[in-house]
């Protein structure tokens, strides 16, 4: 296994150097946050998970084995974090965010926000678990293997789930009319 290029960070950190754990926050800070958002789809639970997250992975780095690469570590505490906090709230229906792109004219970025919308509100139909993998695989980019060990499953058990996710995805957004059978 290749070396984790973070492992020297959080050997500092454990000695109690904090600029080796802000550089690790500061690394990580934005993706934890775009996984939790895209699970949650709420942007102050997003942040909430994402400083619980550091938090838990800070008071524990006694737990954290250098065998395994840090990133995944986090990932695993945030994803867990985003899949409680998402158990735990009552269902809201979906608010459309939009965010210009100055590069689009008004009718695509219109077209791109219907676009977003229905597949955010096909995402959020999904059960939170179901969610976690496509937001891993298809907007984190992880390979099966990274998704195996955030999740701390095998390989094949993330291939099965995510092909069932992906089934369920594509049956809500046929229900919604948005792509063909």
């Amino acid at each position: 296994m290749k070396e984790d290029p973070d492992a020297a960070l959080v050997l500092a950190s454990r000695a109690g150097d904090r600029r080796a754990f802000e550089q690790l926050l500061a690394r990580y800070e934005r993706p934890v946050f775009n996984a939790a958002y895209r699970i949650l789809h709420h942007r102050d639970d997003a942040a909430d998970v994402t400083q619980t997250a550091f938090l838990r992975a800070y008071e524990h780095l006694d737990r954290y084995d250098p065998a395994q690469r840090f990133f995944s570590w986090l990932y695993r505490i945030a994803i867990n974090e985003a899949m409680d906090v998402s158990g735990r709230r009552k269902p809201e229906p979906l608010l459309l965010e939009v965010v210009a792109d100055p590069g689009e004219g008004p009718d695509g970025q219109a077209a791109g926000a219907q676009s977003d919308a229905r597949l955010q509100h096909a995402l959020m139909a999904l059960s939170v678990d179901q969610r976690a993998l496509v937001v891993l695989k298809h907007v984190q980019d992880f390979s099966y293997e990274q998704i195996a060990v955030i999740l701390d499953c095998p390989v094949k058990t993330v291939k099965s789930r995510l092909f069932t996710a992906r089934r369920a995805l594509r049956d809500r957004l046929l229900a919604q009319g948005w792509v063909a059978a």
